[in-house]
């Protein structure tokens, strides 16, 4: 390398050129993963994946890579921390980093990220870049200084930036949208420190769960060759609350009828994953309606009502056996993620027309933006707040490491609370306060 670097790197191109690499960048990401944090490379891809979305505003997208830039340094040089381990504790030490920066880290003139060298004939980081800008008075430069204001558009945009990563199933938690619930940056309303309405976990309502559930049973009825293994798919990851990596085939790994195992001593049946997230294993409690819906489903397939002890008959049947080829008499699905999305939204794309015929314009709407991890969170909040289940319950069949990311789907709604709150009396032991 014979150019001169910044002392913190930027890490994102500009819109015309984020999508060609750059080598510079790829080995310091390669260092990172090496040295300091093993999965930085992965959460790089998912920053760029999310950055690439923001290509429709050329403001937005400078305004996220910016944040993104900064935050990724903090978490990969500063704190040496992975972005799935960072709690709220943690992301209060980057609003200090933030609001006191190192002075060697301060710019007073805005410059371009990244320049193209001449004799290297590639695009290479600004030796003039630094990550934060700070202001001149009368030519004089003065002491860096953040307002709440701009440290509440970076916790917004780290939100955001979170909540794309729980959807694409890296991490369960969003840190900065807690921040944004508590302290000084909390919004004042009193529902939304409250919890009350909460919309920042997209999950179905009742009804338009409904809706899924009935288009799925409407498919499978209509056309069982193709749709009787999709109503046994939502049914399973909804009852259980599964990621759609826990139930989609992978190098090594393709789920088996023998992973719903029943208890010798209790006889209570079980769902066994045996690789999740972090490298856990977990077994699922399973409903007696789960119980219905896979009896349903092998007795389609011409099995017995329920597995045998270490079954290996595939999970997920292909809807024909291959015909040719080395798959050839085949009926392993070996159904990947991408298939299975595939699958789930032809669901939600049928439940949102339902919707809409019977009038839900709104519902049908919000049908359609919903992903397949919605079901996971659908799942978890309605057993939390629909079915009375214990915390600790739904914390294990989660899969949740505290039990305060289970907590976060404890929700009220204003309406409920109106309810709860008709009734109370002001004298307990006072007949007429009734």
């Amino acid at each position: 390398m014979t150019y001169e670097l910044p002392p913190v790197l930027p890490l994102f191109d500009s819109i015309t050129h984020i999508e060609d690499g750059n080598p510079t960048i790829n080995q310091h990401i390669a260092n990172v993963t090496m040295q300091r944090v093993g999965d930085a490379a992965l959460v790089y891809e998912y920053a760029t994946d999310w950055l690439l979305e923001q290509r429709h505003s050329e403001n937005n997208y400078k305004t996220y890579r910016s944040e993104l830039t900064t935050f990724l340094h903090w978490a990969f040089d500063v704190e040496c921390i992975p972005v799935s381990e960072i709690t709220r504790r943690n992301l209060l030490r980057y609003i200090d980093y933030c609001s006191k920066p190192p002075k060697e880290l301060v710019a007073y003139r805005n410059v371009a990220q990244f320049t193209n060298h001449k004799t290297q004939q590639e695009r290479v980081p600004n030796p003039l870049w630094r990550p934060f800008l700070g202001k001149k008075l009368n030519g004089l430069e003065q002491p860096y200084r953040i307002t709440d204001k701009a440290l509440k558009t970076k916790l917004a945009i780290l939100s955001a930036f979170f909540t794309f990563l729980i959807n694409e199933e890296y991490t369960e938690r969003n840190p900065a949208m807690m921040l944004m619930k508590n302290g000084r940056f909390k919004n004042g309303a009193q529902n939304n420190v409250m919890g009350e309405d909460d919309e920042d976990i997209l999950s179905f309502t009742e009804l338009q769960w409904s809706y899924v559930v009935t288009a799925a049973s409407q498919m499978a009825n209509t056309t069982p060759e193709e749709h009787e293994r999709t109503l046994f798919l939502i049914s399973l990851m909804y009852s259980c609350y599964l990621r759609i990596s826990e139930v989609a085939a992978r190098p090594g790994f393709s789920p088996v009828m023998g992973q719903f195992r029943r208890d010798k001593k209790t006889g209570v049946w079980g769902f066994h994953i045996p690789r999740s997230k972090g490298g856990k294993k977990r077994t699922v409690a399973v409903s007696n309606l789960l119980l219905k819906a896979l009896k349903r489903y092998r007795m389609y397939l011409g099995l017995s009502d329920l597995p045998t002890l270490q079954e290996e008959t595939p999970l997920f049947m292909r809807h024909r056996a291959a015909g040719r080829g080395r798959d050839a008499g085949m009926s392993n699905a070996n159904l990947g993620i991408r298939q299975l999305r595939e699958e789930i939204y032809t669901v939600f794309n049928a439940a949102a027309d339902l919707a809409q015929t019977d009038g839900f314009i709104q519902d049908a709407q919000e049908i359609r933006q919903m992903t397949p991890h919605s079901i996971r969170h659908t799942g978890i909040s309605h057993d939390i707040n629909i079915n009375q289940r214990p915390l600790s319950h739904v914390q294990a069949d989660a899969g949740h490491d505290s039990i305060d990311t289970t907590s976060q789907y404890l929700h009220t709604t204003r309406v409920e609370r109106h309810e709860s709150a008709a009734t109370k009396p002001i004298d307990h032991l006072s007949e007429s306060s009734s």
